[in-house]
């Protein structure tokens, strides 16, 4: 494996460690800001507001990567002040565990955006055995793919805060039809050039159009039920190379098969996300 990657950056001053950073209230809570303009049809994305409630265990825990995250979605984030409580679970040698939920409103009667659990550690200098049998996407070069821009109502205020660039075969709704495959991929980074963290990679895997737009289901959004993310590696600088597959679809719920790969050919992190299919009658 080759070396790892430069330690992540403090959060600011780029546009994604402010629009995500945490305050300390003491007892475990802290005070957020789900900002304006990273939402999706007016709910903020889940990977973003994975990463705020990420963001607060990584500071209880002191471990600065979220080796592994689960969250149950249980109703939209909207724009505003949230609170995220954070209970430390275990501290061991190499890893700390923690629960966590996301909420909004008054303390005597919030609204429950998200719950789950959060495992951090350290993954500088991480070693090990090597087997990988999976290989980065086939992806033609960053100005050969299509950048993905905010528009009305497609795609989302969302894509304004991040840089994709998609695989032109994957676009969906492109010219001529949808490619009739559940598959997207392309390129991910953060705008202004701010560096991707193991927090960045709880927001990359949770970037993109959804792999149903490019099947031929009469389907507009598919609400998240519940999404992990798995950071792998501490992703070099640079465009992260990004894959992601559905395989089923049905009884109401579809789950999508999520890669991240940075510039170095090292799988940085995974996913895999259970989707509401919404009824089309």
């Amino acid at each position: 494996m080759s070396d790892p990657a430069p330690s992540p950056s403090a959060a600011g001053p780029g546009r994604f460690g402010r629009a995500s950073a945490v305050r300390a209230l003491g007892d475990g809570r802290f005070a957020a800001e789900i900002a304006a303009g990273w939402d999706i049809a007016g709910n903020a994305d889940g990977g973003y507001l994975l990463a705020i409630a990420a963001r607060a265990v990584t500071s209880v825990t002191g471990t600065p990567d979220p080796v592994t995250v689960t969250a149950h979605f249980l109703a939209p984030g909207r724009p505003g002040p949230a609170t995220v409580t954070v209970d430390l679970v275990r501290r061991g040698r190499r890893h700390a565990t923690a629960g966590f939920r996301l909420t909004s409103g008054p303390p005597d009667d919030p609204v429950v955006h998200l719950v789950g659990v959060c495992t951090t550690t350290d993954l500088a200098g991480a070693t090990g055995p090597v087997r990988v049998d999976v290989v980065p996407p086939d992806l033609p070069p960053v100005d050969d793919c299509v950048a993905v821009e905010p528009g009305d109502p497609f795609p989302p205020p969302f894509m304004a805060q991040v840089d994709v660039r998609l695989h032109p075969d994957d676009l969906p709704f492109r010219a001529g039809g949808r490619s009739g495959s559940p598959r997207v991929r392309g390129w991910f980074r953060l705008r202004d050039d701010e560096p991707v963290d193991g927090l960045g990679l709880v927001l990359a895997v949770d970037a993109f159009p959804p792999t149903s737009f490019n099947t031929d289901l009469p389907v507009a959004w598919t609400p998240t039920v519940e999404l992990t993310a798995h950071v792998r590696a501490r992703p070099a600088p640079g465009w992260l190379a990004c894959a992601f597959v559905t395989r089923n679809i049905a009884g109401g719920y579809l789950e999508t098969d999520g890669e991240v790969w940075d510039g170095r050919g090292v799988l940085v992190a995974q996913s895999r996300q259970l989707q509401l299919l919404p009824p089309t009658a």
